[in-house]
């Protein structure tokens, strides 16, 4: 009688267990993206550049900030500002520099009322965007 009781809150301990895990792992977030949405948004943002349009490049730099927010957010990385989620999803970048240097000339535009921003510039961006994208499997 007494083994049936100990087996019995053993059991109960065991799913107790399983059910917090499973309520950690899903608490995160998805971990998966959907691919095609994102490209289909990247090039979007990629097709918003155009070298004789100087108000496309800050258009596209801030799409493209957004849309590497929004993949950071779906992923379930934690911050309250995209600059944190970005320092909590540092060993997620094959390119740290880039993606800050990205992130920095969005903030340059988004808190400047006089800030300029060449075409290469924002070329350069695009692309440490691009490489964060596909870094967090975004694209």
């Amino acid at each position: 009688m007494d083994q049936s009781i100990i087996f019995f809150f053993a059991s109960i301990i065991v799913i107790a267990a399983l059910l917090f895990f499973l309520i950690c792992i899903t608490k995160r977030g998805s971990k998966h993206l959907d691919v095609e949405k994102y490209r289909v948004k990247w090039l979007s943002v990629e097709q918003q550049l155009k070298k004789d349009e100087i108000s496309s490049y800050h258009l596209s730099v801030l799409n493209a900030d957004k849309l590497v927010d929004q993949a950071l957010r779906e992923r379930g990385i934690k911050g309250q500002t995209m600059g944190e989620r970005m320092k909590n999803s540092v060993n997620l970048f094959s390119d740290r520099n880039g993606i800050w240097t990205a992130h920095k000339l969005r903030n340059k535009i988004a808190h400047e009322t006089d800030a300029r921003v060449t075409y290469d510039e924002a070329r350069l961006a695009l692309g440490n965007f691009k490489k964060a994208l596909k870094d967090l499997g975004a694209i």
